[in-house]
């Protein structure tokens, strides 16, 4: 039965996957990643070629991206009452038949059935044994620092989320008495240095937040675990979202989501998910979400679940129009610089090509002017909104120096590049023109000039 083939423990192992490789990505927009051989139901043709219809009829085929969006984890057969759509499962506790002995679950902090639908299907899309959703980004972020004792030593990549340096910062070093180096794992040699006897974990975004460094997942991973086999690596995939970037096929151990971004795409539900192929970790997430009890409620679960049928057509549009964007930024003198990694001028281009099968929305750039010059451009935007957040189907636009990463310290920042005039785009699913129009009047109200070509 097709369903009952999108159950993730089929779809993976505990043993590592072959890392894939892919030649061209802008030869393929918003395709799902190049190691899952699939029939694409894509626009260019060129795509659909690629199989022969005995291939396309194959049973053995990977199951498609957009399929298991659709399907994985809901089974109608499961429901009383056959229903396509999961049920919003409110019940706080459930009948047992005996004492202790529940049919299912007894109490929704430990589980839920709406949950277990969510969770299946986020692992089928990594491609991972196990998922556990949580309250938010940052509930997951810190189910995770639960697993490091004091004295542990924790590499952080020296950009990333705010909010999560802030985390480790305050409360992992400051309240439990936890080490941390902040390390910029784009130079392999300074990872080297940086690992410890004690070094439990290495955690990175990539691309990274504000600064979209692409970090090599498989040669930190190969380093790291030559250092320590038990030694964790946790990539923060949120950027990237499942369609374009699997962590785990290329040695990460753990795969953190902000579901609120790109996932839930509709900036309309707080949430977060851990991800693993890991049976103790695991048991760890689970117990996290029983013990501390932070835990999304049901009505939030079925917007994200709402959310992910539609993620493989609004990742596409985001990646098509990210290039445009990218690209006509690249040529205005205008801007110092553009940060987008499908950008041959991006300085980890080739290492982005090799692990992903695409990009999502997410651009900065250097406009110039300064602080004040940064107001005026962001005030003016009319498609653009100013606000922090990213990943849903509208556009949005700020200023990582005051907003977002406005907790990390200013030495720092001005340290990383993250001045008054780095701007930070999510680009929505817009019209692209209309986003590039809007660009170019709130540049010329910021700067004084009209575009030259």
């Amino acid at each position: 039965m097709l369903v009952d083939s999108l159950r993730p423990a089929t779809l993976s192992s505990s043993k590592k996957r072959s890392a894939p490789s892919i030649d061209d990505t802008d030869q393929f927009i918003g395709h799902s990643p190049p190691h899952k051989k699939q029939l694409m139901d894509e626009e260019n043709d060129q795509i659909l070629t690629q199989n022969t219809p005995n291939d396309s009829l194959d049973r053995r085929r990977p199951i498609a991206f957009a399929t298991k969006a659709i399907h994985a984890g809901n089974r109608p057969e499961q429901w009383d009452m056959n229903q396509v759509v999961p049920p919003i499962s409110l019940s706080t506790t459930y009948k047992q038949s005996r004492p202790g002995e529940p049919k299912g679950h007894d109490y929704s902090r430990a589980g839920n059935p709406t949950r277990d639908v969510l969770q299946e299907n986020l692992a089928s899309l990594e491609g991972a044994r196990f998922a556990r959703v949580f309250s938010s980004g940052l509930a997951a972020t810190a189910a995770m620092a639960n697993w490091l004792r004091t004295g542990d030593h924790l590499i952080l990549a020296d950009d990333g989320y705010g909010g999560t340096q802030r985390y480790f910062r305050d409360i992992s070093v400051a309240q439990h008495g936890v080490q941390l180096s902040f390390v910029d794992l784009t130079n392999l040699e300074e990872l080297r240095k940086a690992l410890r006897p004690n070094t439990k974990m290495v955690w990175f975004e990539s691309p990274s937040n504000p600064l979209l460094k692409v970090v090599d997942i498989a040669a930190v991973s190969k380093i790291v675990k030559a250092h320590n086999s038990e030694c964790l690596v946790l990539v923060d995939n949120t950027f990237m979202s499942p369609f374009f970037q699997n962590p785990l096929a290329f040695g990460a151990d753990v795969v953190l989501h902000s579901l609120t971004k790109y996932i839930n795409g509709h900036s309309d539900v707080v949430m977060g998910c851990l991800m693993t192929d890991s049976e103790r970790l695991e048991a760890h997430f689970l117990f996290q979400q029983l013990a501390v009890g932070s835990v999304p409620s049901s009505f939030d679960v079925y917007l994200v679940l709402r959310g992910i049928k539609t993620l493989h057509l609004r990742m596409r549009q985001h990646h098509s129009n990210a290039i445009s964007v990218a690209r006509w930024l690249e040529t205005d003198p205008r801007v110092e610089r553009v940060l987008y990694p499908e950008l041959k001028s991006h300085p980890q281009h080739e290492v982005h090509k090799k692990q992903t099968s695409g990009m999502s929305g997410m651009i900065s750039f250097y406009l110039r002017t300064d602080l004040e010059g940064s107001r005026r451009f962001l005030a003016n935007l009319k498609v653009f909104t100013l606000a922090e957040s990213l990943g849903g189907y509208e556009s949005l636009a700020e200023l990582p120096s005051l907003m977002t990463h406005a907790s990390v310290p200013p030495e720092t920042r001005r340290t990383l590049g993250i001045t008054d005039n780095l701007i930070r785009l999510s680009i929505g699913c817009e019209d692209k023109f209309d986003l590039i129009s809007d660009l170019n009047n709130a540049m010329e109200t910021a700067t004084g000039e009209s575009r030259r070509e």
